[in-house]
């Protein structure tokens, strides 16, 4: 296995000081870390009250840049989110005033309590990092990340996401209950916190020219051949499932595309570069693909009226599809 640079170890300590404000979020804050690194964007699935919103401030204080949360409703517009242009009296022109998108890490709070049209100006943010102004287009920042929650239990008031929309976020990640034992380890950081001698220490900070220089070392991570075949097997059993499985081919109605390819690359380099790894393994594969192919995947009517769901289909698929 390689070992760190400075850089690298800077990264797996924000990691480990992330996680260790959030108890029981260890996937969450490791997939937070990843779509930062592969310049990739997050939903966060997970019922209210799982830290999911406190997650995502405490992993953008960590990190140079402006953080800006913004509350989903069915009322909100296009631009409450990009902005909009302000005519001067006093000069007689417009001037364009910057919206809250025009942020480093922007949480989207309940992404899915928006019409289409705010969702129609996100998805050009997300996918171009643009945004558009009658006929001006303004560009956003480099160091640009979506982190969006939904409800999953919920679903009065609100409108589901476009399949193309799902398309644009790298990860889809299930935040769900804590274990026992993380309960009662969150009742005492709780407690901590409320004691008036404590003061939360502040975490190390990564500047963005760290973050680029560290998501140069992740393209750079060596993937064999053999791997990149592997990958390409596993999206193409999505598509074409009855040549691999009877169950497969019964539970899957439409399969993932070929940014869910890239993305599998990209994050199992991810995951190799937060190891410590010099080069790609079967297990750094293994472990991304669940979060990027969980919302690329349409379950067929099958699978839903045998209750599969979609982590239960990627299993099979991940069982079914040969190792090299």
């Amino acid at each position: 296995m390689g070992i760190a640079n400075a850089g690298d170890e800077m990264f797996q300590m924000i990691e480990q000081n992330v996680s260790s404000q959030l108890i029981g979020q260890k996937e969450l804050v490791r997939s937070m870390m990843i779509c930062l690194l592969c310049d990739g964007h997050l939903l966060i699935e997970g019922l209210p009250g799982l830290a999911k919103t406190t997650a995502a401030k405490t992993f953008a204080s960590a990190f140079e840049g402006e953080f800006m949360r913004i509350q989903f409703t069915p009322d909100l517009l296009p631009s409450d989110l990009i902005g909009t242009d302000i005519f001067l009296q006093e000069q007689g022109r417009f001037e364009f005033r910057k919206g809250p998108l025009f942020n480093h890490i922007v949480l989207a709070d309940e992404i899915n309590r928006a019409p289409a049209k705010v969702q129609s100006a996100l998805l050009e943010a997300m996918g171009e990092k643009q945004i558009s102004i009658g006929l001006e287009r303004h560009e956003l920042p480099d160091l640009f990340m979506v982190m969006a929650t939904q409800n999953p239990i919920e679903q009065e008031g609100t409108y589901r996401l476009p399949e193309a929309q799902l398309d644009r976020f790298l990860l889809h990640v299930n935040v769900g209950y804590p274990s026992h034992n993380e309960e009662l380890q969150i009742i005492e950081l709780d407690e901590k916190r409320h004691q008036p001698t404590s003061a939360d220490k502040p975490l190390p900070h990564i500047n963005q020219e760290a973050i680029f220089a560290a998501r140069q070392r992740v393209k750079q991570t060596y993937i064999d051949e053999k791997l990149k075949h592997y990958i390409v097997s596993l999206i193409n059993a999505t598509r074409e499932p009855q040549k691999y499985s009877d169950k497969l081919a019964s539970w899957l109605h439409v399969g993932a595309s070929p940014r869910a390819t890239l993305g599998v690359v990209n994050v199992a380099k991810a995951i190799a570069y937060l190891e410590g790894d010099d080069y790609v393994t079967p297990s750094h594969i293994q472990e991304a693909v669940p979060n990027v192919l969980r919302h690329r995947i349409v379950e067929a009517f099958e699978a839903e009226a045998e209750g599969i769901s979609r982590d239960q289909i990627i299993r099979h698929l991940l069982e079914v599809v040969a190792l090299p």
